[in-house]
């Protein structure tokens, strides 16, 4: 069993940053995915930023691309997503999820996670 505790959301402005904190306890491995999404309301869950096992390869997506970092620390079982250059359409409830057996493919598809946090939410508004 994996329990996530997300942190570090909050209300900011355009352009602020604000970096995000995710906290797992039990069952990892070198085997585990780590991965970002956000649902924004009346929106469907949307793939942000992952780390595929323990490869070191991050991968986000292009609305993302190059304002925001993924990064795990293994060794206190946490990962981080630093959000720089933040706009309006980035607000909403951003949610860590993991997974042990979660094939490459997959790594983009919200329902391929078995394990979810409770989210952080973060608003961007002038």
């Amino acid at each position: 069993q994996v329990q996530l505790i997300e942190s570090g959301g909050g209300v900011v402005q355009p352009g602020d940053s604000l970096r995000l904190s995710c906290a797992a306890s039990g069952g990892l491995s070198t085997q585990t995915t780590m991965a970002w999404f956000r649902q924004a309301p009346g929106k469907e869950r949307e793939f942000v930023a992952a780390m595929f096992r323990n490869t070191g390869r991050p991968s986000y997506a292009d609305a993302v691309k190059g304002r925001f970092t993924i990064s795990r620390d293994n060794a206190k079982k946490t990962m981080y997503l630093q959000m720089n250059s933040l706009r309006p359409e980035d607000t909403a409830l951003y949610l860590c999820a993991v997974d042990n057996r979660l094939i490459l493919s997959s790594m983009r598809t919200h329902t391929a996670y078995d394990y979810w946090g409770q989210g952080t939410q973060v608003t961007v508004s002038s």
